[in-house]
């Protein structure tokens, strides 16, 4: 038995999402006609209480789609100094839309209204415009870090104020719901756009959602045909979709459960400096600066287990839909170095 933590990236469909896909009625996307994938957009544009989606490939893409719809060439775009937009997403913020970015030293991923404020350029000629905010909940670097909807709140009203474009980078945006009492429908108030990741934790094989209103989306449809991202036959993959979303949310209270069991079990162990604080359902800890890391790896994987080592003594480890109860109960035996 494999007990991947690796990422909640290493889902794989159930059987029954796996039905869902083969029965799944497809057309061509590019034309508009795929009526599965069109079932998705309008379905997960409702949740958020929106006007439009796009479905896409994944979830850098349609972060990268909306930076580009939301930015022209020379402007600057806001964010956490980890942020997925900057930090893991290729350099696609210069490369496709030839922006800038004001990098915020946040905590745990997380930006204050306060820092906001101060990013935002002077109107000089000697600076690019600001022209965007982009937060990312939950934040990846950060831990699986959760935004309060009071501190979202303030942003936005400092966006309004200056006439700046809110996105949110909801990869794992349902995490954050189910610890939280916002609702989705209070995020689509208040951000311009969001995207969200069906293929991490909501089990699905492949494939995000952008959501705007509907001028956003026309504008987004066309980016992503320029990107490379116009499909055909998607609606067995977008039925997979439409599968996570009505029955794979509620559920991922568990996965945070499970995340924050793990944590516990880790900071009984030896080897552990600390733990990162857990919100949702990933767990970030420091080894003692003794510990060979490589090692402990190596031991956890002839163990039946597998993580992530980010950086030199930090090792990640996700929850997600294919950690089983018999996995979790073997954990504590397995973890021990």
């Amino acid at each position: 038995m494999v007990i991947d933590f690796r990422s909640d990236t290493f889902t794989k469909p159930t059987p029954e999402m796996l039905e869902v896909m083969f029965q799944a009625e497809v057309g061509d996307d590019v034309f508009e006609e795929d009526p599965t994938i069109n079932r998705l957009e309008s379905f997960a544009a409702s949740l958020f209480g929106m006007e439009a989606g796009l479905f896409c490939s994944s979830g850098t893409q349609t972060n990268q789609v909306a930076i580009n719809v939301h930015t022209k060439p020379g402007d600057d775009i806001i964010c956490d100094q980890y942020a997925h937009i900057h930090y893991y997403e290729g350099g696609g913020i210069a490369a496709n839309s030839a922006a800038t970015v004001s990098l915020i030293a946040g905590n745990r991923g997380l930006i204050t209204p306060t820092q906001v404020e101060g990013a935002i350029k002077v109107d000089d000629v000697h600076f690019p415009a600001t022209r965007l905010v982009a937060l990312e909940n939950t934040s990846n670097k950060g831990g699986g870090s959760i935004y309060e909807m009071e501190t979202i709140l303030q942003i936005k009203s400092i966006c309004k104020n200056h006439d700046l474009n809110f996105h949110l980078d909801g990869a794992r945006v349902f995490n954050a719901l189910v610890e939280r009492d916002y609702t989705p429908t209070d995020l689509g108030k208040t951000f311009d756009s969001i995207s969200v990741c069906l293929s991490k934790g909501l089990g699905a094989p492949v494939g995000s959602i952008l959501l705007g209103n509907k001028k956003f989306i026309h504008q987004a449809r066309r980016v992503r045909k320029r990107f490379g991202g116009g499909m055909r036959q998607a609606g067995y993959l977008a039925a997979a979709g439409i599968y996570a979303l009505e029955n794979n949310v509620s559920r991922l209270k568990k996965d945070n459960d499970n995340a924050k069991y793990l944590g516990d079990l880790l900071n009984k162990q030896s080897y552990v400096a600390s733990v990162e604080p857990i919100d949702t359902n990933i767990v970030m800890f420091d080894t003692n600066s003794d510990v060979d890391v490589d090692a402990l790896l190596g031991h956890w994987e002839s163990n039946g287990i597998k993580a992530l080592q980010l950086s030199p003594g930090r090792i990640r480890l996700v929850t997600h839909l294919d950690i089983t109860d018999d996995m979790m109960d073997q954990v504590e035996q397995k973890m021990k170095f």
